[in-house]
């Protein structure tokens, strides 16, 4: 195999390829990218079994073949060659990189041992790159981080009619956004459920932010359940996660009379401030009244804070407490200069139910997006 590359494009080509790959791998063989070069260019590709990349980019090709290469130092290296073109060269199980005046010899991997690349073909739906985007980094967020109950690591993607909303839950809190859902020529794939693990999600929403639409197509293979990404000649699936996602949409109230606008930014700045004295895990008091917010922080016997900045209150006086960890995640999310808590009662009158936040265009005008995030407090500190 012989081929001349681009270095920029080489080396964005083999950064989105090995994104996805893992750290460690008990398969070294999976740390491998297969670099396949055609009539057509240049198609690298990676896979470890859940998850897959592939890319496709021009190339001058002199003579065609296949090569596998590990990952991570391909990747290594080409984000630091000097501005010539990438010449790539085999002979026997070696590969040569010339690029300038630098010169590099990798041990090629053995193309047979690899596992075939997942191919998913048509096209569910398509959804707008940078709505999209947006609404991964609002709710994934909220996506368990704990491996020992698997399908709250996930978000829920939902397709209904005409629009697409993604939820997800760790049992502390719930994260969901609706946006909408072109389903093209396949006007009856609506109520289609897909688990997608969230840190592949979150890499989909980085790589195709601004790529105009994506394409996203389910299938079922093999008793496999794929999920695939594709726009820009650039192509992710991911292995669903398999089990019953809670039915957390169910949580949220359909109104509610008792709430508090209060300004976005300066309510972040103000909890970052006062949780300084926090001791790991600790939550915050925050006291709703007429005259405005007032948060509380008991740390140490040696570190107290508290701060008070205004909000519009509308309807009782509340007293809750909320870790600010979880509160600042749900408030960056918020994509808007105010932001709205509306609180919700319990069964117990000793103890606040859900806090949900939502987006707020101004002091009295409700945000234009659908974000809302659920917040279960704390129990009162007293």
């Amino acid at each position: 195999m012989r081929f001349s590359v681009n270095r920029d494009v080489f080396s964005e080509a083999v950064s989105f390829t090995v994104k996805l790959l893992p750290q460690r791998t008990t398969l070294p063989i999976l740390s491998g990218v297969l670099i396949e070069a055609t009539d057509s260019g240049l198609r690298l590709s990676s896979f470890d079994y859940e998850v897959s990349a592939q890319t496709e980019i021009q190339a001058d090709i002199e003579e065609q073949g296949t090569i596998l290469v590990s990952g991570r130092l391909l990747a290594d290296i080409a984000s630091r060659l000097p501005n010539a073109p990438v010449q790539f060269s085999t002979e026997e199980n070696r590969i040569l990189v010339t690029c300038g005046s630098a010169r590099f010899t990798l041990l090629s991997m053995p193309v047979e041992e690899y596992p075939s690349i997942p191919q998913v073909e048509g096209q569910t739906g398509l959804v707008p790159s940078e709505e999209f985007a947006t609404a991964i980094a609002q709710v994934a967020v909220a996506a368990s981080r704990d491996d020992v109950t698997p399908v709250i690591t996930g978000v829920q993607l939902e397709v209904t009619d005409n629009h697409l909303s993604l939820v997800a839950t760790d049992r502390y809190r719930v994260a969901v956004r609706e946006i909408d859902w072109d389903n093209g020529d396949n006007p009856g794939d609506g109520g289609l459920n897909a688990l997608v693990p969230a840190r592949t999600l979150q890499e989909v929403g980085k790589t195709f932010g601004h790529a105009g639409n994506i394409s996203v197509s389910f299938t079922s293979k093999d008793d496999r359940e794929l999920i695939a990404f594709s726009a820009d000649k650039k192509t992710v699936t991911s292995l669903l996660i398999k089990g019953s996602f809670p039915p957390v949409k169910r949580l949220f109230p359909e109104s509610t009379e008792n709430y508090a606008v209060i300004n976005t930014g300066e309510l972040i700045e103000a909890v970052r401030r006062v949780s300084l004295v926090l001791e790991r895990e600790a939550a915050l008091r925050f006291t709703f009244t007429i005259d405005g917010l007032t948060m509380e922080a008991i740390g140490s016997e040696q570190a107290q804070a508290s701060e008070s900045i205004d909000a519009l209150l509308t309807g009782d006086d509340i007293v809750l407490s909320l870790k600010p960890a979880f509160l600042l995640d749900g408030l960056t999310a918020v994509r808007s200069e105010f932001v709205r808590f509306s609180f919700t009662k319990s069964e117990n009158t000793n103890k606040p139910g859900p806090m949900l936040i939502t987006s707020q265009s101004s002091k009295d005008q409700p945000g234009a997006d659908s974000f809302k995030y659920l917040l279960q407090p704390n129990l009162l500190l007293r």
